[in-house]
């Protein structure tokens, strides 16, 4: 019988079968789970990694954080210095009835202490800067997502998210650099505030510190330099102001911009209200508050004389870095009329007859600056015009010639004739374009004859001219070319107007000067000036014949605009081309200059000296010597 094939290769699939099933017994059976599916080893394999990674890179951003932390830590700036702050020394100048002129530099007061300071004060504050003062922890995280919100909003920046520590911070320590590096800082030295002192202690040091404006630092100087009051005694309305200044001192100073202040103080009474401090019943009140501010008896002109006397003290001082106080000898009831008359009549004539300019300076006949404007508005240039610009005085300049002419032996009843004469080429002429043939010196001046005043010069010799001009302090140089007669020179109106007063002071030196006394800070007393008198400068049969003379030129010559009703002397002056007009003269009180022109030397529309200035000149003196009674001109 026939044997079967045997199938070789169905046993061995059986066998390895078995051989499988052998080896996967005991084992979970992969293909049964879903293909997605972890083993949960993996699974806690994998999050312990994250875990892992979390913490090294929480350790590596803890230590990043923390090296930056130090490297701006480490350049921190000394500490002590909330000890001992840095800060240019104050100036204040004062008129001579010691109401405040001009400060510079900064102004701080004695410390405050914080039961000093009014309620409402410290209330407008942290209701304007800082709400949550008293909770954080000297940064406001809910102020600081606050103002981020608002300025996103906004879409600019309208709110700021710094505390009042963190201000104290910048404002003791720090820049105005606007950088991470300085604000990571300002953070820091917040929380160094905050762990040193306490709330109070760090709300005082702010009050005594902090910028108010107007060159003052701290609640207690401001309130003196603002209102002239102690920090006790100021008002809700005066408190709401000083408050309002933090934001920007200059811009809302009321000295600066009365109606913008004012409208911040209101902002700041709204505030209050909103932080329930206030009623708006009680802010309505104090916004309708009357406001006197201290300080202002004399107009912006004042710093024109400021900035003079403020060159001139460390020549009496030197350089220090005491504060100083200076007594000065202006008057600002002169100085208000100089400015009022200037201003007045700049604005009524200045535009038709092309005047841009004036300048304006009287003194007492000892030199004492009494008033001093040296230009139209100090805002819009500081240039003096009184002390800087050195201008052709034109036919004022005579005084010395007839001066020289006197001492030569001259009199003034001596006869001159009036007729042509040409110099190497050099031909003047008179104003009115005619000869008066023989008239006397006391004439020739009185109508201001430009001929005759070269014939004179000539005639006593130039070089004399010149020492006169020299010795009564005019201090430009002087060249001694035929036509210094008509006063072709230079020299600036404070100089010119400084030698007329030596013959209303009996022929004395006049020096100009200004200071009367400096003391520092702690009221000691640095320099006085002496009461001893200067030397004689002009004989007094001189000094008679020069007042008879100058006084011819008011009563009957080209100075007849500027007569005043009682015993005055001085002279006209205009130079080529009206480019300049002067009147400068004197009664027994005063001393007075006055120039007109343009900064650019352009010619004015037929503006002489006796026009426009000696009528400048007459309604200054007549306000000022107002109810004083008449006196004669000072004999020697």
């Amino acid at each position: 019988m026939a044997r079967k094939p045997v199938n070789k290769k169905t046993p061995a699939k059986k066998q390895s079968g078995k051989r499988a099933a052998t080896r996967n017994s005991g084992r979970p059976n992969l293909d049964a789970r879903p293909v997605d599916s972890k083993p949960p080893s993996l699974q806690k394999s994998r999050w312990g990694a994250v875990v892992r990674w979390i913490a090294i890179l929480g350790i590596w951003s803890s230590l990043f954080v923390s090296a930056i932390l130090a490297y701006y830590a480490w350049d921190l700036p000394d500490l002590e210095k909330l000890e001992t702050p840095s800060r240019r020394p104050s100036v204040t100048i004062l008129a001579s009835d010691n109401s405040v002129v001009a400060t510079y530099g900064d102004l701080h007061a004695g410390a405050v202490r914080f039961n000093e300071v009014p309620p409402y004060l410290i209330q407008a504050i942290i209701a304007t800067e800082d709400r949550r003062f008293f909770d954080h922890f000297g940064v406001d995280v809910f102020g600081i997502a606050r103002a981020a919100i608002t300025n996103l909003m906004a879409g600019r920046v309208r709110q700021g998210g710094s505390t009042l520590t963190q201000q104290l911070a910048k404002n003791l320590f720090l820049t105005p650099e606007r950088s991470l590096g300085r604000k990571i800082q300002e953070l820091l030295l917040a929380f160094w505030l905050e762990a040193r002192f306490t709330k109070k202690q760090i709300l005082t040091i702010y009050l005594n510190r902090v910028y108010l404006g107007a060159g003052t630092y701290g609640v207690g100087a401001a309130a003196r330099r603002y209102f002239g009051k102690t920090i006790r005694q100021v008002s809700l309305r005066e408190s709401a102001i000083l408050a309002g200044l933090l934001k920007a001192p200059t811009r809302y100073s009321p000295f600066r911009n009365k109606k913008l202040g004012l409208k911040r103080a209101d902002q700041v009474l709204a505030n209050m209200v909103a932080a329930a401090f206030l009623t708006k019943r009680d802010a309505a009140a104090a916004s309708k508050e009357r406001l006197r501010f201290a300080g202002r008896s004399t107009g912006s002109g004042a710093r024109y004389f400021a900035d003079w006397l403020l060159e001139r003290a460390a020549s009496f001082v030197g350089r220090t870095d005491r504060d100083l106080v200076i007594k000065s000898t202006l008057t600002p009831r002169l100085q208000k009329i100089a400015e009022d008359r200037v201003s007045g009549m700049l604005a009524r004539v200045g535009g038709r007859r092309n005047v841009g300019q004036a300048a304006l300076v009287s003194l007492a006949p000892n030199g004492a600056i009494r008033a001093m404007v040296g230009g139209r508005r100090y805002a819009a240039s500081q240039f003096n015009r009184v002390t800087q610009a050195f201008r052709q005085p034109g036919s004022a300049f005579k005084l010395f010639v007839y001066l020289a002419a006197l001492e030569a032996g001259m009199r003034p009843d001596d006869v001159i004739v009036d007729s042509p004469i040409s110099i190497k080429g050099w031909t003047p002429r008179n104003y009115s374009g005619r000869y008066l043939g023989r008239i006397t010196l006391r004439q020739a001046l009185a109508k201001s004859v430009n001929t005759a005043a070269v014939k004179v010069s000539e005639k006593v010799g130039r070089h004399r001219v010149v020492k006169a001009a020299e010795r009564l302090g005019i201090t430009s140089k002087l060249k001694g070319h035929p036509s210094i007669a008509l006063g072709a020179g230079e020299a600036n109106l404070l100089d010119m107007t400084a030698a007329y007063a030596v013959f209303a002071n009996r022929g004395f030196a006049a020096w100009p000067y200004g200071i009367i006394e400096i003391r520092d800070g702690a009221n000691q007393l640095l320099y006085r000036r002496s009461s001893v008198g200067a030397g004689t400068l002009v004989r007094a049969q001189t000094v008679v014949g020069m007042q008879e003379m100058l006084r011819e030129v008011v009563t009957t010559g080209t100075g007849r605009r500027a007569r005043l009703g009682r015993p005055a002397a001085g002279k006209t002056g205009t130079s080529q081309g009206f480019r300049d007009a002067w009147f400068i003269g004197f009664t027994a009180e005063l001393v007075t200059g006055v120039w007109l022109g343009n900064d650019n030397s352009a010619p004015m529309k037929k503006v002489s000296g006796g026009s426009l200035p000696a009528t400048l000149w007459k309604r200054f003196m007549e306000d000022a010597l107002k109810g004083t009674p008449v006196r004669r001109l000072p004999q020697p």
